[in-house]
C-alpha cells in the first residue's frame, strides 16, 4: 500500500494504490456424516485442488474542502479483480467418473465516483443541514462457469461479459426544530443498467431498473442524558445482473424467469439511546425490516438465488461502560425472527438466518505499560431447511490478547484465537452431496466450514 497525501484537515486530498496478489488452496464445506465415520477429520477436503488464485489492484483519490457552513467531499477508485476459483460441493454426485468440481473465473474493474456537499442554513428560524450527493458506478465484467477436474478445463457452462451501471443521487436534511426535538428526512433516486452478452444468446439482454427511497427519522431529546428515535424508510437490493436476462437455466437447459434487477425493501425502527448511569452508554433498538425477495446462499452450488419475500423482527441491545480509565466493558446482544412472508408446504423458516448473537468483551488499557483484552462472541443456531427439521448447533469462541509497552515507540502483543479450542462451525448448510461408494442419488447431510483451531500470534511493532 502506498499512499500520498496533501493539505490540511480543512482542505487537501490524498491518493492511495493498493495491490494484494494470492494462491491458495481451500477445504471447501466437507459432509458432517465423513467426519462421524472417522473417513476425514475436520480440517481435511474432499478434493484437495480446490482453492483458487487472486489479485486485487486499485487506484483512489479523495478531496476534501471544508469552511465553517459548508463541506464538500469527492471521492473516486478504480478496482482491478481477478478470481480463480475451484470448488466442489457435491464431490461425485453429478459426475460420477471425473466428479463436480467447477471454476468460476472472474475478472472485473470496478470504476466509481462519489460526490456531496454540505451546507448550513434555516428553515422557519430553525437551524438545518443540508447534503445533496452523486454516486456513480460501472462495472465491466467477465465470468463464468466450467466444469473441471483438479482444475483442468471438462466443459463449458456458462460465459457472459457483464457490465452494470448505476447512478443514484440523495438529497438529506437535518433539522433541529428545538432542544429537545430534531429530525433527519432523506430522498433518493437510483437508476441500474445491466448489459449482459452471453454464450447462450437466449440469456442476452439490456435491462434497466430504476427505484426511489426515502427516509425519516424522528429524535426526541435529550432529556437527562436520555434520547429517543423513531426511524421509517424503504431501500433494496440489487440481484445477479444475469439473472435479470436469464431465459434458459445454462446447465439443464430448462426455461427460466428472469429476475428483477432491484428489489424493495422496507422497514421502522424504534430506540432509545440513554447516559443516565454514570459511565454507561446503552442503546436498546427494535426493528421490523420486510425485503419483497430474500437472496439464498445455495451450499451446493456456491451461488445466491432470489427468493421468496421475507420478514424480520427483532431487537438489538448494546452496552458501552467505562468504569475506569483503564478499562471498558461492551456487552451487546442482538435476536431475530426471520421468517418467509408468504405461504408455501417446504415451511417459513429461512435457510440460514441466525437467529442470536452476542458478544462481551473487556478491554484494558493504560495500565502502566500493559493493555490487553479478551472477548467472548455466540452465535445462535440457525434453520439449515424451511420446514426447521435441521438446525445447525450455536458456535462459541473466546479470543484475547497481551500486550506490553516496553518503551514509547516499541510494543510487543501476544494474541490467542478459539482459547478454549472448541471445535464448531464457522458455517453449516443442509443439501445432497455423493461421496465414492454411496448411492447414485446422493445422500442428504450437514456440510459445515470449521472455525479455526486453538492458535496464537506475536506481533512486534517499531514506531519512528
Amino acid at each position: 500500500m502506498l499512499r500520498y497525501s496533501r493539505g490540511t484537515k480543512e482542505s487537501g486530498f490524498n491518493i492511495t494504490g493498493m495491490a494484494y496478489n494470492s494462491t491458495y488452496n481451500a477445504t471447501d464445506q466437507i459432509p458432517l456424516r465423513a467426519v462421524l465415520a472417522g473417513t476425514l477429520n475436520r480440517f481435511s477436503s474432499i478434493d484437495p485442488t480446490d482453492g483458487g488464485k487472486v489479485h486485487r489492484y486499485s487506484l483512489s483519490a479523495e478531496w476534501h474542502l471544508l469552511t465553517e457552513n459548508t463541506a464538500t467531499k469527492v471521492n473516486a477508485y478504480v478496482i482491478n479483480n481477478r478470481l480463480r476459483i475451484y470448488s466442489d460441493f457435491t464431490y461425485f454426485l453429478d459426475d460420477p467418473v471425473d466428479g463436480d468440481q467447477f471454476a468460476q473465473p472472474d475478472d472485473r474493474t470496478d470504476t466509481t465516483l462519489n460526490a456531496s456537499h454540505s451546507w448550513r442554513g434555516s428553515l422557519f428560524g430553525h437551524d438545518t443541514e443540508n447534503t445533496v450527493g452523486l454516486q456513480f458506478q460501472r462495472d465491466d465484467i467477465h465470468n463464468g462457469l466450467y466444469s473441471t477436474k483438479a482444475r483442468q478445463f471438462l466443459s463449458l457452462t456458462r460465459q457472459d461479459h457483464i457490465i452494470e451501471t448505476s447512478l443514484g443521487g440523495y438529497y438529506e436534511n437535518t433539522t433541529r426544530w428545538g432542544d429537545k426535538f430534531r429530525t433527519v428526512f432523506g430522498l433518493r433516486e437510483d437508476y441500474y443498467n445491466f448489459d449482459v452478452t452471453s454464450a447462450q444468446a437466449a440469456n442476452t439482454g439490456n435491462v434497466t431498473s430504476t427505484l426511489p427511497s426515502a427516509k425519516l427519522s424522528l429524535i426526541f431529546g435529550p432529556r437527562s442524558k436520555t434520547e429517543f428515535y423513531v426511524n421509517v424508510g424503504t431501500g433494496f437490493h440489487s440481484n445477479d445482473a444475469r439473472g435479470t436476462t436469464n431465459h434458459v437455466d445454462p446447465k439443464s437447459g430448462d426455461a427460466a424467469d428472469p429476475v428483477p434487477g432491484l428489489v424493495r425493501s422496507k422497514g421502522a425502527e424504534v430506540g432509545v439511546r440513554t447516559e443516565i448511569i454514570p459511565h454507561l452508554q446503552t442503546t436498546l433498538a427494535v426493528y421490523d425490516l420486510d425485503f419483497n425477495s430474500e437472496l439464498i446462499f445455495q451450499g451446493d452450488a456456491g451461488t445466491t438465488t432470489p427468493g421468496r419475500p421475507s420478514r424480520r423482527i427483532g431487537f438489538e441491545f448494546s452496552n458501552y461502560y467505562k468504569p475506569f480509565h483503564w478499562l471498558t466493558v461492551d456487552a451487546d446482544i442482538a435476536y431475530a425472527h426471520a421468517r418467509f412472508r408468504d405461504s408455501d408446504p417446504v415451511g417459513q423458516h429461512i435457510p440460514g438466518a441466525v437467529e442470536g448473537v452476542a458478544s462481551v468483551a473487556l478491554a484494558v488499557d493504560e495500565l502502566g505499560p500493559y493493555f490487553g483484552a479478551l472477548q467472548l462472541r455466540y452465535f445462535g443456531p440457525r434453520p439449515l431447511i424451511e420446514d426447521n427439521s435441521v438446525r445447525s448447533k450455536a458456535t462459541t469462541t473466546v479470543n484475547g490478547r497481551i500486550g506490553y509497552h516496553m518503551t514509547l515507540n516499541l510494543s510487543a502483543e501476544l494474541e490467542g484465537f478459539n482459547l478454549l479450542n472448541a471445535k464448531a462451525s464457522a458455517i453449516d448448510y443442509y443439501y445432497t452431496s455423493r461421496l465414492p461408494n454411496e448411492p447414485a442419488e446422493g445422500v442428504n447431510d450437514i456440510h459445515f466450514h470449521p472455525i479455526e483451531t486453538r492458535s496464537v500470534r506475536f506481533t512486534l511493532l517499531a514506531s519512528f
